[in-house]
């Protein structure tokens, strides 16, 4: 069985087929969500120790933070169709 891993940032990789949402943590809805996985320990802190910027929603209710854009994380789901390379800093892998 072949996973494609998706890079969040700091070689700390999320399988793609569990991904069910990647959001910004900046509206009240998302920081409560955070703040209930980490009462029900299903936070998974992936930034290093620098500042959220994404939260990935997982189909097993576990939130993976990462310090990455979300749409630089969106990015790596799909390569450029017409076969032009990443921007600077971001993985085909």
């Amino acid at each position: 069985m072949h996973f494609k891993l998706i890079n969040v940032g700091f070689g700390n990789t999320v399988p793609a087929e569990r991904v069910v949402a990647i959001v910004g943590n900046d509206s009240l809805p998302v920081k409560r969500a955070i703040t209930e996985a980490r009462e029900r320990q299903m936070l998974i802190d992936a930034t290093q120790g620098r500042k959220t910027r994404a939260v990935i929603f997982t189909d097993s209710s576990h939130l993976v933070l990462s310090a990455l854009q979300p749409e630089t994380i969106a990015n790596r789901f799909d390569p450029p169709a017409d076969g032009s390379p990443s921007p600077p800093g971001e993985s085909n892998d």
